[in-house]
């Protein structure tokens, strides 16, 4: 990826300005921000996270059946807004990542869990998502994670779907090998920084739309 930079001093007495001028190469330009699309899936909403969703998100990650294998609930409701709120440019400082986030929203109303994708420059994109423990071995899961890699590939020209798990998550394993989803190469586990205690599980988004 290539970058020029023009820089310009401008000196008037002790003040020192200097402009910097970014011209990004062909290929840093997918980065460009850009809206977010709300998904349907047959049972859901797929809503693009924001702020107002934390309160009722924070009920749903306080399900302690969640974090059998890794992670922890989050501590307030201002904590999990807080990072909703970093979230929400929907893409990082350095510009090369989309980070792209949907609560997963029942016809009933209910807020059953969040998908997320982070959209790398190379056009692979790492997913993961998170249900309460009462919405498991229904389907939501997998036709959310379904809507959301239709979407990336669609949209956001994603080649490759990425899922780094605990090895021992047999629910993800399950519910990814469903969709599609295979074990990595080496190469790929380094390349996709997977620790000794995690699986790596790729998918083309050539593979097509899964049955649900």
């Amino acid at each position: 990826m290539t970058e020029k930079v023009a820089i310009f001093e401008i000196l008037t007495g002790k003040i020192n300005l200097q402009v910097h001028f970014l011209m990004l190469s062909a290929r840093k330009s997918r980065c460009t921000l850009r809206g977010m699309n709300t998904l349907q899936t047959a049972i859901s909403t797929l809503e693009p996270m924001v702020v107002a969703h934390a309160p009722e998100m924070f009920e749903v990650l306080s399900d302690p059946a969640i974090y059998e294998f890794e992670n922890e609930p989050p501590p307030s409701v201002q904590r999990l807004a807080d990072g909703y709120a970093r979230r929400e440019t929907r893409v990082s400082p350095d510009g090369c990542e989309r980070w792209l986030n949907w609560a997963i929203r029942l016809r009933t109303g209910e807020l059953a869990g969040y998908v997320q994708a982070t959209v790398l420059a190379s056009g692979a994109s790492y997913i993961a998502y998170e249900l309460s423990s009462r919405f498991w071995r229904r389907g939501i899961g997998s036709a959310a994670v379904t809507a959301m890699m239709s979407e990336l590939a669609s949209h956001y020209q994603v080649h490759t779907f990425v899922a780094v798990l605990k090895t021992a998550n047999f629910r993800s394993v399950a519910l990814l090998t469903h969709l599609g989803f295979a074990p990595g190469s080496v190469a790929q586990m380094a390349e996709f920084e997977a620790e000794a205690d995690e699986r790596l599980m790729v998918r083309p988004a050539a593979l097509g739309a899964i049955s649900q």
